[in-house]
């Protein structure tokens, strides 16, 4: 069964690849699913580009996993020598924009999630949803159709682990800061210059460290990445503006570290988003505990994915390498979706019946 519905990934994946599917732009990948899921007597839901399905004996008093992974992809990197909406397999790599970054995992998901379709007696229902715009954190994703979803539990979220077991994952939250002082004649004593009283405030920003501190990830980073001030030679600035990268932890929520920051610095802090939540599952989680006992390390992703977006617990894992991720011809090992499939089934396996 396994051999079978790895062949078929494999014909699924390289069809989704031929497919141009940038964020905004899933139209074609979302209809070939839905071709999918008809040719196997799935019924199913779609909403904008997002396609989700339950499985067949899908009962409102169990608690339910969500099985989720996206279907778009970023533009090809310029540095690609391969047509990237060709997927070509040499070597063993299946090659093309996407078949490492999602789509080795989100047909594995689909997968097993076609495994325990028909399946009775289990203490779990199964939601998979095959979701859009990912890679912007797009607003008609996850997102949107969470409130359509149900009520979920917890959730795999199918990205490239190595199937290793991602217990945490970075939040992102991005500022601009603006500093405020008064024009005036370089030549003379006037005015108050912006940049200087920006200086002590990217300063800040460069040394302080918060009082708590992640068991997977340490501290939270502050990164100030661009500055802009002045407008021509001899005029002092009144105004300097620039902005920080933050990589919230899970020890902190978006708004507590907005708190913090904003209780330290002289400039106007303006958050460009909360949404991009730093997420964790307890390391005591039973779907934690399962991937252990099947020979999986835990570890932390500094990368953001769709488990930003969920309220819930959440576990990123998944075939492939986060390395090769938007990297230029893109390739995941077609043994790397066959363990994957495996893997998923055996995860899940430990805790469903």
């Amino acid at each position: 069964m396994v051999n079978q519905l790895g062949s078929e990934s494999i014909s699924l994946l390289k069809e989704l690849i031929a497919i141009p599917s940038l964020s905004k732009e899933e139209q074609g990948t979302a209809a070939l699913l839905e071709g999918f899921f008809l040719s196997h007597s799935i019924p199913f839901q779609r909403k904008v580009n997002n396609i989700w399905a339950y499985n067949l004996h899908f009962d409102p008093l169990k608690p339910t996993i969500l099985l989720n992974s996206h279907h778009d992809t970023v533009k090809p990197n310029m540095g690609y020598n391969r047509d990237p909406f060709s997927a070509d397999v040499e070597d063993g790599k299946l090659y093309g924009l996407g078949s490492n970054d999602a789509g080795g995992a989100l047909v594995s998901l689909i997968a097993a999630f076609r495994h325990f379709y028909t399946e009775t007696g289990l203490r779990y229902n199964l939601c998979l949803a095959a979701t859009a715009e990912e890679e912007i954190s797009g607003l008609n994703g996850i997102e949107l159709i969470i409130p359509d979803l149900g009520k979920l539990d917890f959730a795999l979220v199918g990205e490239p682990t190595q199937m290793h077991l991602a217990i945490a994952e970075k939040g992102l939250m991005v500022l601009d800061c603006t500093t405020t002082g008064k024009a005036g004649h370089a030549a003379r004593e006037e005015g108050d210059n912006a940049i200087y009283k920006a200086l002590k405030d990217i300063e800040w920003f460069r040394t302080f460290r918060f009082p708590l501190e992640s068991d997977v990830f340490g501290p939270v980073k502050m990164s100030v990445t661009i500055i802009n001030s002045g407008s021509q030679h001899n005029v002092v600035p009144a105004t300097c503006t620039f902005t920080v990268d933050v990589r919230v932890t899970d020890v902190y929520t978006m708004e507590e570290v907005l708190e913090i920051i904003r209780s330290h610095v002289s400039c106007t802090v303006k958050a460009r988003s909360l949404r991009l939540k730093p997420s964790s599952i307890d390391k005591s989680h039973p779907i934690v505990q399962a991937g252990i006992d099947l020979g999986r390390e835990t570890y932390g992703s500094p990368t953001t994915s769709d488990q930003a977006l969920l309220n819930i617990p959440s576990l990123k894992i998944g075939p492939g390498d986060s390395g090769r991720s938007h990297m230029a011809d893109e390739y995941i090992f077609a043994k790397e979706i066959e363990e994957g499939i495996a893997l998923y089934i055996a995860l899940l396996n430990k805790i469903i019946y």
